[in-house]
């Protein structure tokens, strides 16, 4: 496509491949349609670059074949994708053979889950995820509870039939979460890593992974239309995960930093910090 935020060539083939459109002049305005309608809805800096069409979850090589072994692997392991917008990141793991029975699609507006079935052609039939709206903050939707210890030896939920994440307590074998974490304040971040590690299974191997915008030296950056953007360094997220999360060696933190040039200001360089956090 002539934008060059669109994809690179190997998003721009694995949306041709699941859109079933070939042409580029058609698959551009077909993008740009659900593009406009989902700032209609919200207009997220991610909405505004077309970053709905990267494909981040596999970008994190190790963490990410450690999560594709776990769904070969492990009978019944979930993986929730949190923050999940249009899906393309579920759609890519489905694509490289974790069961789609086992994931968990959650986000603030069920219009961008809705909205990612017209970018990309399916219906709740043909990639039946399960999805739930809500809230990560309201506690009716995910409380902030103590840890397990043990895993729970009653069954798993039926997942299309959830009506919050806290019914996901301690049973997650992964979790994914792709541009979420820097849309809050510090204090908000821990918050939400807190309660994301109480839906993780007490069991070595578990993971939450993903990536973020992040900053050499933590602090705010100025973002899109004026609004501030809080991102950790590398070496802040990992004391997070590290101390104020998990205790002090029950997980391994890696953490790699890449920058992405000036795509908010124009006068500060932009890092992504790509992140797993591993129970040991």
């Amino acid at each position: 496509m002539s934008d060059p935020q669109y994809a690179n060539a190997e998003e721009l083939a694995f949306l041709k491949l699941l859109t079933g459109i070939q042409a580029e002049d058609a698959l551009e305005a077909h993008v740009r349609a659900v593009q406009k309608k989902a700032l209609e809805v919200y207009d997220y800096p991610c909405i505004q670059h077309f970053g709905f069409l990267r494909i981040k979850i596999d970008k994190f090589k190790p963490a990410y074949q450690h999560v594709l072994d776990l769904g070969r692997n492990v009978p019944g392991a979930l993986l929730l994708d949190i923050g999940c917008c249009f899906g393309n990141d579920l759609r890519k793991l489905a694509s490289d053979g974790f069961p789609v029975q086992n994931m968990i699609a959650s986000d603030l507006r069920q219009d961008f889950w809705d909205l990612g079935h017209q970018l990309f052609r399916s219906t709740p039939e043909s990639f039946p995820v399960a999805f739930l709206a809500g809230d990560a903050f309201d506690p009716a939707f995910l409380s902030l509870e103590p840890m397990l210890k043990e895993p729970s030896p009653s069954a798993a939920p039926d997942l299309h039939s959830l009506t919050s994440l806290n019914a996901l307590r301690g049973r997650l074998s992964a979790i994914h979460s792709a541009s979420l974490f820097h849309l809050f304040s510090e204090a908000a971040q821990l918050q939400l890593a807190r309660k994301l590690a109480g839906l993780l299974l007490p069991r070595p191997g578990s993971v939450i992974f993903g990536c973020h915008g992040a900053q050499p030296t933590k602090g705010y950056v100025l973002g899109t239309n004026g609004r501030n953007m809080f991102c950790h360094s590398p070496e802040s997220w990992r004391e997070m995960w590290e101390g104020e999360v998990f205790e002090t060696g029950s997980v391994k933190v890696t953490v790699h930093m890449v920058n992405a040039g000036r795509v908010l200001n124009e006068s500060t360089d932009f890092h992504m910090l790509f992140w797993s956090v591993t129970r040991l």
